[in-house]
Formats: C-alpha cells, sequence, structure tokens
C-alpha cells in the first residue's frame, strides 16, 4: 500500500518552538485511531520512520515531536527549565492533537524509553484521558549505580542545568549494525543530561510501578529482556504488579533496548498489531 509522505511542521508550546511529523493516511483509508508517539533520551522523532509506517498500514494516523532540548524543538540540548516541562509539553501535545481529530477518534499514546516513562506518569497522573497506552522499553528503572545515586541526591540542587554525558553506548540499541552506525552519524542525536532531568528519571520511574495496582488504561508493555541501558526489572516490576485486566506484557529476552529497530523486530510488530487491531 503507498502512504503519503511525512508532513513536518513546529508549533510553539510554552513558547519553545517544537518540531512535529505528521503521517497521515491516504483519503481512501478509513482512520482506526491516532497514535502520538514519544521519544527516548537524546534522540528525535524522525527516527521513528519505520515504526509510523507500520502503524499507518495499519489503518492509523501517527504524530510525533521532538521533545524539549531534542532534535529541531528549542531548549538547550538536555536540559529541563521545570521539572515537569516533559509532562507539560505532552499534555499542550494531546491538547492539540485532540483539537485537529473527529470527536470520538482513540488516541493512543506510544512512548519509547524516556518517552515511555513520560507517558506512563502523564497517564499515572491523569493529566488528560487517552484512549490506550503502548509502552517500549520504558525507563522505569533506570539501573543507577552507587555513585550515580550518590550524584543525583546532590547535583539537582546545585546545579540542576549542568550537562553532562548520558552514558548509553550506541552498541547496546540494537543487534543490527546499520541502525547503531545511523546513530551515531546523526547530527540530530546528543548525548547530553542535566542533572534535573536524570532526576525526573529516577524519582518518575519508581512512581510509575508504585501506581501500577490501581492501572486503569488499557496498556501493552513491551520490553527487551537483553536491556542494557534500561534495567527491565522495572518492566517486569510493573507487569507483576498491574492488573492483568489493564495491562498486557511481553518480554523479549534476546533483544536489546530499541525493540522495533532489531533485526529480528517481527515477532514485537506482531504483538503490537494483534493488539491494537483487539482494541481499535
Amino acid at each position: 500500500m503507498n502512504t503519503p509522505q511525512s508532513l513536518t511542521s513546529h508549533i510553539a508550546l510554552q513558547g519553545n518552538p517544537t518540531a512535529v511529523r505528521d503521517w497521515p493516511l491516504a483519503p481512501d483509508v478509513p482512520l482506526r485511531g491516532v497514535v502520538l508517539l514519544v521519544h527516548g533520551l537524546g534522540e528525535h522523532i524522525g527516527r521513528y520512520e519505520g515504526l509510523a509506517q507500520h502503524l499507518v498500514e495499519w489503518g492509523f494516523a501517527v504524530r510525533g515531536y521532538d521533545q524539549f532540548g531534542h532534535g529541531n524543538s528549542g531548549g538547550v540540548r538536555g536540559c529541563l527549565p521545570s521539572d515537569d516541562r516533559l509532562l507539560d509539553d505532552l499534555a499542550a501535545m494531546v491538547d492539540d492533537t485532540r483539537a485537529r481529530m473527529v470527536e470520538g477518534t482513540p488516541l493512543i499514546l506510544l512512548g519509547h524509553s524516556l518517552g515511555g516513562l513520560v507517558a506512563a506518569r502523564f497517564v499515572g497522573l491523569g493529566l488528560r484521558p487517552a484512549e490506550a497506552l503502548v509502552l517500549s522499553s520504558p525507563a522505569l528503572d533506570p539501573g543507577l549505580n552507587l555513585i550515580q545515586k550518590l550524584l543525583l541526591a546532590v547535583l539537582p540542587k546545585i546545579a540542576p542545568n549542568l550537562c553532562v554525558g548520558n552514558g548509553l553506548d550506541p552498541a547496546m540499541l540494537s543487534h543490527d549494525p546499520a541502525v547503531v552506525a545511523a546513530y551515531k552519524a546523526d547530527p540530530l542525536v546528543h548525548d547530553r543530561v542535566s542533572g534535573r532531568l536524570a532526576r525526573f528519571i529516577a524519582d518518575n520511574g519508581p512512581a510509575v510501578i508504585a501506581q501500577a495496582p490501581d492501572w486503569t488504561t488499557p496498556t501493552l508493555l513491551l520490553y527487551a529482556g537483553a536491556d542494557k541501558l534500561v534495567n527491565p526489572a522495572g518492566s517486569r516490576a510493573f507487569a507483576a504488579a498491574a492488573p492483568k485486566t489493564a495491562v498486557s506484557a511481553h518480554g523479549f529476552d534476546a533483544l536489546y533496548h530499541e525493540i522495533f529497530n532489531e533485526r529480528k523486530s517481527a515477532p514485537v510488530f506482531a504483538e503490537l498489531k494483534k493488539w491494537l487491531e483487539f482494541r481499535f
């Protein structure tokens, strides 16, 4: 099936120029829902072309944006002007997206890594309603060592916007060398993280897990069992505590962090398609 080209634009979120990309359906294809993508740490929404094309083929229009301090959006790389900026921006994106949708159309949030944490915390706090949530290797447990924990206890208080390297090893993204090489060569990828952003990750992952027993939003959790960038124990803890009526969880033991960009990603896409088609 021939799908329309993605459309890029900028909107202002809290005065910050924010890059937005839309993947629309062809005019003759019935719309099943709209998927709003939230990307991970240090990357940008342009890296989600393959996932977006799958969703479009299944009848879902797709929208994504570069988070504050990422990609083609404004803001100092890896920094946050306030503790809740990523959540506030997602709320504004949901509002903007809803305003462009036909009333009654389902909105599904799909977040990867940091984006999965942002989307999960957003849903857990009830900041805006969403018909469903998909989490891809969410950063519910960043796997901090003792030194990192000590730094997080001090750095956000004395220098919240001091940025350091995020410590992510690109070789651990995927078993596909082409994915790793493209990531390394991408001028829109960065490795910066501030004390405030690191504190957001460290605090909100456990907060999401603590909310799991009361989870009601239909959620699909897909995570990498061989993840070396995010501790999969966080996903397992969330899945174990959440009601099975709300959360469907699938671990892929042999895969690295970017499960949709793995060489053996077919089972991941199959689970996503099956879940979406059952619900929508």
